[in-house]
């Protein structure tokens, strides 16, 4: 079954560069092409793609913003929403923040080889989270954790939940953290499910966003061992 994707980019020459990509790859198809980020929320509202290629500054409405609507729009109730994965030239800390807090799945920067662009692709339309160490390590450093009460966070969640959100914060696979606690693939999964409903999170990025505001996992620290 083919990956469906949404390419969002207000630069031609970018957005032709990424259709010829996408298009040239086994298991990957075009659904649409957005050349702002008001015309992105209609399309991907309008074709339902699997992954939206979100540049982040666009005429009309920022990617951002876009991203924001797509993933909170109510007229993707009770429907899968599309992962957003946002491509853009500029690496700075509070863009990186902004996208994973609007629901972003991945950051990537516009310089990823191709390779890495289509494996990203179909990464993230199978649920994992893109972020690489580099600018995992950078969201750590720029932010500081904004603390919520032990208690809190264990009124919302199991001890097993718990766990599997510091680990999912640590930057673990599901893979990684069923064979951390010798669970199936799928259980961790529902763990994971759980979580991101009882804390209202749309995506497994927010997960790690929240994990490291909520002070469970600390920079530099096992804090699951």
């Amino acid at each position: 079954m083919s990956v469906r994707v949404l390419v969002a980019d207000d630069q031609a020459l970018v957005r032709a560069g990424l259709v010829a990509l996408l298009r040239a790859a086994p298991g990957t198809e075009v659904a649409g092409e957005a050349t702002d980020g008001q015309q992105a929320v209609d399309l991907a509202l309008a074709v339902r793609p699997d992954v939206v290629l979100m540049d982040i500054r666009m005429p009309v409405l920022d990617g951002i913003t876009a991203t924001r609507r797509i993933l909170g729009s109510e007229r993707l109730s009770g429907e899968e929403p599309p992962k957003v994965l946002v491509l853009t030239t500029f690496d700075l800390d509070e863009h990186v923040y902004a996208a994973l807090r609007a629901g972003a799945a991945g950051f990537l920067l516009k310089e990823t080889p191709p390779a890495r662009i289509i494996a990203a692709v179909e990464a993230v339309a199978a649920g994992d989270v893109l972020l690489t160490p580099r600018i995992t390590h950078r969201l750590v450093e720029a932010f500081r954790p904004r603390k919520v009460s032990e208690s809190a966070v264990v009124d919302a969640l199991t001890a097993r939940e718990r766990e599997v959100l510091v680990l999912v914060g640590q930057g673990l696979s599901n893979a990684e953290i069923a064979e951390r606690f010798v669970l199936s693939e799928a259980t961790v999964k529902t763990h994971v499910k759980r979580v991101m409903g009882k804390l209202g999170l749309a995506s497994r990025a927010q997960a790690v966003v929240w994990a490291y505001e909520s002070g469970l996992v600390v920079a530099g620290r096992d804090t699951a061992s």
